[in-house]
């Protein structure tokens, strides 16, 4: 009896908590326009969970008080929610497959147009500016760096990063397989490193939710493989199809993961590598 007694509590503080995120994920709808409750729930009940932790709170209900009463609160928790910010180069193994890409993707297009959507943030950006010049691309070539989060946007056109990191990052950029200086691609003022001009002015950046906007472009590469693990399976569904209708005939489409055989759209790609994340739009 002890033992199903402890069971119901469990099942019952479950249920609760269940319901408290879904009122939290409507507050931060209604208060602040960002709309998670599409989002995978096990990963987004995770985070809110070090979120408390970190503000020492017991229940997602009080966390719902301070957001709504806190304005501080209220932009954390979306920033923590939200893709978080990559490293210049922080993925390697990725960089040297987008080297690929790249050439394959965009040399046949008089102005090719890449879309990183939901970015995760101005290195991401930088380091696919810094690929296109090296693969002699960036003079024709537009970026379009789209994020959700408005305070996000607004610290990317402020951005910087300390220069000792410098060492760090240019590590990473010969295992992506940079060949020269990572310096030399940068302006550093004061201790603050920031990406040449010349590079940086091919990146646009604009809000976007890719959970409620519709398509605004034709690109011949979009590239979302930081944001799609946090989506649940209907909104998966739907962002799957918006990058469809966004993505030319031949364009290539990067993700997290393969596309399963069974997936809706699957017939309209091919692999551009076996066993890897990069689609070539075939349909």
């Amino acid at each position: 009896m002890a033992a199903l007694t402890g069971y119901l509590t469990m099942e019952g503080g479950l249920a609760t908590e269940e319901l408290e995120i879904e009122l939290l994920l409507e507050a931060l709808f209604q208060r602040f326009g960002h709309d998670f409750r599409s989002y995978d729930r096990p990963t987004l009940r995770r985070k809110l969970h070090q979120v408390m932790q970190a503000r020492a709170l017991n229940t997602v209900s009080s966390l719902q008080d301070r957001v709504l009463h806190d304005p501080g609160a209220g932009a954390a928790l979306l920033r923590a929610l939200s893709v978080q910010p990559a490293a210049l180069f922080d993925d390697p193994e990725q960089a040297r497959q987008l080297r690929i890409v790249l050439a394959a993707s965009l040399r046949a297009s008089a102005v090719p147009k890449v879309w990183l959507a939901e970015c995760a943030g101005p290195e991401q950006a930088w380091s696919l500016a810094i690929l296109l010049a090296e693969e002699q691309l960036h003079l024709r070539t537009e970026i379009y760096a789209t994020v959700a989060n408005e305070e996000m946007l607004a610290a990317a056109s402020l951005a910087s990063f300390p220069a000792e990191r410098m060492e760090q990052y240019q590590e990473s950029y010969f295992r992506s397989g940079g060949t020269a200086q990572l310096a030399d691609y940068f302006d550093v003022q004061d201790g603050r490193a920031t990406l040449r001009a010349s590079l940086r002015n091919r990146i646009t950046w604009a809000q976007y939710n890719l959970v409620t906007d519709a398509s605004f472009n034709e690109f011949q590469l979009i590239i979302c493989q930081r944001a799609l693990p946090d989506f649940g399976p209907m909104l998966r569904q739907r962002v799957m199809r918006l990058f469809h209708d966004s993505l030319s005939l031949f364009g290539v489409l990067g993700l997290d993961r393969e596309i399963a055989d069974g997936d809706e759209l699957a017939a309209s790609y091919q692999p551009v590598f076996p066993h890897q994340h990069w689609y070539k739009r075939i349909g």
